[in-house]
């Protein structure tokens, strides 16, 4: 009897977790150096990380609530609604009626916001164009789909609850 290939066949729950380990190990300095270079670049365009989040999302999604997009990225609404109120500041962004809710107003891109996202957008991907490693489509699916499962692992998470005194 010849043991299955180990690259096709599920993982013991012990060793995916082990494995699992090692994608939050990276997954942690990643966040933290892009969030780094965000910043360090910000002046290019004057976007802190939260506001090129809300822009990005805008930008992505279309007209959002304020609450709709504290879920959509996992922030408190508050946080959100603080990076909005910066982003309209620059007018990056604008409010608009929301036909679905008179008192919970649309946020929308300004011709300003979309350009400057756009010009966000155009800088990363041309740094990203630079990465060697001759991956495949399959590596990047296999990437996207282990990383959704883990993130599914947590959806329930209240970003909005207090964690309890120490």
């Amino acid at each position: 009897m010849t043991n299955p290939d180990p690259t096709t066949h599920p993982l013991p729950p012990d060793h995916l977790a082990d494995r699992l380990t090692e994608v939050f190990d990276l997954v942690g300095p990643l966040y933290r150096r892009v969030h780094r270079k965000v910043e360090l670049t910000a002046p290019l365009e004057g976007l802190s990380v939260g506001v090129r989040a809300v822009l990005d999302l805008l930008h992505k999604q279309g007209p959002l609530t304020v609450p709709q997009m504290g879920r959509a990225q996992d922030l408190s609404r508050q946080f959100v609604q603080r990076m909005v109120n910066e982003a309209a500041a620059q007018g990056l962004v604008e409010t608009a009626p929301n036909p679905a809710h008179r008192r919970s107003r649309l946020i929308r891109l300004t011709t300003a916001g979309t350009t400057t996202i756009e010009a966000v957008h155009a800088r990363e991907h041309a740094l990203l164009r630079t990465i060697d490693g001759n991956l495949t489509t399959a590596d990047v699916d296999a990437c996207l789909r282990v990383l959704a499962t883990m993130l599914a692992l947590f959806d329930n998470v209240d970003v909005n609850q207090q964690a309890p005194p120490a």
